[in-house]
C-alpha cells in the first residue's frame, strides 16, 4: 500500500531547508528545530479547519487521533525525515490505515479519484529510490529543453558529478527543470 501524500516531506523542508532532491535552499538561521516544526504542523494549523482547541495536541478533551510511525522523528538523521511513514493511523477511534504488521487491521482503500489520476495507475507516495526510478523511466514533460542538457534529464540527473564542483553545478543537479 502507498499513501498519496507524505506530510513528513513538509517537516523535512522546515527542518533542513532542502528540496526533496536534497538541494539546500536556506541557511541554518532560517530553519526550524524539530519540535517547533511539528507544533506548527499539528497544533498551529488547526485554525484552517476551525478546530482550535479540538485537535493538534495530546491533551485531555482533544480528539485522540493517533499515528504510529515507521521511525522516530526526533532521532532520525535530517535527510531521513522525508522517508517516515505511518504504519498505523487511527481516526475517531477507528483504524483507517495499517501497513506492515498492522496491515491486517486496515480497511480496504477506495480507488483514487478522479479516474484519470496517475495515482490510480502508478501509486501514490513512493520511497525515494522507487520514485527516482519512476521519474527516470517517465518521458520528459517539461515545456522547453534545458539550456545545458536539452531533454536528456535522466542522463544528467544520474551523472556521478560531485555537487561541490562549481564548474559542473547544473550537471550535479540534472538541469534547471529538476530544481522546481
Amino acid at each position: 500500500r502507498v499513501a498519496s501524500y507524505n506530510p513528513w516531506v513538509s517537516l523535512y523542508w522546515l527542518t533542513t531547508g532542502k528540496t526533496v532532491g536534497g538541494m539546500a535552499m536556506y541557511p541554518q538561521a532560517n530553519l526550524l528545530d524539530r519540535e517547533t516544526a511539528l507544533r506548527l504542523w499539528t497544533e498551529a494549523n488547526t485554525w484552517f479547519s476551525s478546530e482550535v482547541g479540538k485537535k493538534g495536541q495530546i491533551k485531555a478533551g482533544q480528539l485522540a487521533d493517533l499515528a504510529v510511525l515507521s521511525a522516530d522523528y526526533f532521532s532520525v538523521p535530517g535527510d531521513d525525515i522525508q522517508d517516515i511513514t505511518s504504519v498505523l493511523t487511527i481516526l475517531g477511534g477507528k483504524v483507517v490505515y495499517g501497513d506492515a504488521d498492522f496491515g491486517k487491521l486496515s480497511p480496504a482503500l477506495p480507488p483514487p479519484m478522479p479516474d484519470w489520476s496517475p495515482v490510480r495507475h502508478v501509486g501514490g507516495y513512493q520511497p525515494r529510490p522507487e520514485a527516482r526510478k519512476l521519474a527516470l523511466n517517465t518521458a520528459c514533460g517539461c515545456a522547453s529543453s534545458c539550456g545545458v542538457h536539452g531533454h536528456a534529464h535522466a542522463r544528467a540527473w544520474t551523472a556521478g558529478v560531485p555537487a561541490s564542483d562549481e564548474s559542473t553545478f547544473w550537471g550535479a543537479l540534472g538541469c534547471s527543470c529538476w530544481a522546481f
